[in-house]
């Protein structure tokens, strides 16, 4: 037979399909919402609110500081807008200008203030003249001081120089300013732990605070029209920050700084007394009860070399002035009327005044028990206490003004600026916005980064 070849096909190498790369479409990325502006956004609410005072005050005062204020505020807003940097030197010194220098000045040339820069005037000159800041007789509403004695200190430049070139620098509210600015730029230094490498910064940041405070219009109005609470407000924050370092060493440490700044509160006027038991309960607890005892006494002698003389000389007169006219029930009605609850309560109700001051004394204690119940062991949290204080005050007595709640409003923002905390400082840190912030603010320009 023939042989079969048997032919055998190549094996074929088995046919791979290439490989398909799915290509994933990757979606453009989304451009980073920018940051919050908050600078801006408050100097912007700032603006709007003097636009608004502008158009419903009947006021000129306060028309003139409405319309300051919006230029200030809206040009600080451009400036801030235009800076990567938020709260800046430039932004923070404009809206100082419009909503504080600018009006203030305008209205010492022009004449124009509230009543009360005439009645602190007018006491210093009776004070230098008779010894007594208070008229024997009052027979009109200018005539009644409602301020204790060391408020009249403030009227003594214009009862020695008001007659000369240098009338101008003698208005009282120049004074209210200085003292006010000061004891809030000396509260930021009241800082322990702070390292020499950070002091710079710490200035920094208590002129970006202090700016920031003096600016806003809860200040920056009464600053400009009228301002009498100012200093007693920085008094107060100034002793309330020296009690909650009464514990940290020499000087401060004895408590006789703290009771000197609460005794020279506490001789301006009788909305500063509820600091007294505040800031003695933050010292008993955090330096012993021998400061506490120390503060109490500065405090109290203070305030009575400044205020006992006065009221031995004229009882009647002193009774008449801070006592009753105070509460409404001078000679003349108070024009302390704004409708808050005490006074709507005194005015429309049925035996309204005793039930206000009812209301009054009860909250009084309700606070008093509160601090034994639950001493402040910092000075951020006795300064909310103190503000609960009064804001309750304030709405309760049956003579009210919305103007006195500038007390509880500073109190209760000013420790909270800038991150003012107690265990922070300790440890010799800054605050967020004496780190992220205070670098910026004396220039604008300059940054020194810790």
């Amino acid at each position: 037979m023939p042989s079969t070849t048997t032919v055998t096909a190549p094996a074929t190498a088995p046919v791979t399909a290439p490989a398909t790369t799915t290509a994933t479409a990757v979606a453009p990325a989304r451009p980073a919402r920018p940051p919050v502006r908050w600078d801006v956004v408050h100097l912007l609410a700032c603006a709007a609110f003097a636009l608004g005072l502008a158009l419903v005050t009947s006021l000129t005062p306060h028309r003139v500081w409405s319309v300051c204020a919006a230029l200030g505020y809206g040009t600080a807003a451009i400036l801030a807008a235009r800076d990567p940097r938020p709260w800046t030197g430039r932004a923070l010194r404009a809206a100082t200008v419009g909503a504080v220098l600018l009006p203030l000045a305008l209205l010492i040339v022009l004449g124009g203030a509230q009543s009360e820069v005439g009645v602190v005037e007018h006491s210093g000159a009776l004070l230098l003249h008779t010894g007594s800041p208070y008229p024997a007789h009052p027979t009109t509403l200018d005539d009644y001081n409602p301020y204790l004695p060391g408020m009249a200190l403030f009227g003594l430049p214009h009862a020695l120089q008001g007659d000369t070139p240098l009338a101008p620098l003698t208005d009282a509210r120049l004074w209210f300013c200085a003292a006010f600015v000061a004891c809030m730029y000396a509260t930021t230094r009241c800082r322990t732990g702070r390292t020499a490498g950070s002091a710079r910064t710490a200035q920094t940041a208590g002129s970006v605070r202090t700016a920031l405070l003096v600016s806003f219009p809860a200040v920056a109005l009464p600053l400009a029209v009228g301002g009498v609470d100012l200093p007693v407000i920085g008094l107060m924050c100034l002793g309330l920050a020296l009690a909650g370092r009464a514990g940290s060493g020499p000087g401060p440490g004895t408590g006789v700084a703290a009771g000197l700044a609460i005794g020279a509160a506490a001789s301006l006027k009788w909305t500063a007394w509820p600091l007294l038991p505040v800031a003695l309960v933050l010292i008993a607890v955090t330096a012993g009860r021998s400061t506490a005892v120390r503060a109490a006494a500065t405090a109290l002698l203070t305030a009575a070399a400044a205020v006992l003389p006065v009221a031995l000389a004229d009882p009647h007169a002193f009774v008449e002035h801070v006592v009753l006219f105070p509460l409404g029930k001078g000679g003349i009605q108070s024009p302390a009327t704004s409708p808050l609850p005490g006074h709507l309560l005194a005015e429309y109700v049925p035996g309204g005044f005793v039930l206000a001051v009812a209301l009054l004394v009860a909250s009084a204690v309700a606070v008093a028990a509160s601090l034994v119940v639950r001493p402040p062991h910092t000075v951020r949290a006795a300064a909310d206490r103190l503000a609960v204080g009064l804001g309750l005050a304030m709405c309760l007595i049956p003579a009210t003004r919305f103007g006195y709640l500038v007390y509880p409003i500073v109190l209760a923002v000013w420790f909270r600026v800038g991150a003012y905390d107690e265990r922070r400082e300790s440890r010799g840190e800054l605050g967020d916005i004496g780190r992220d912030r205070a670098a910026w603010a004396t220039n604008g320009h300059t940054r020194h980064d810790s």
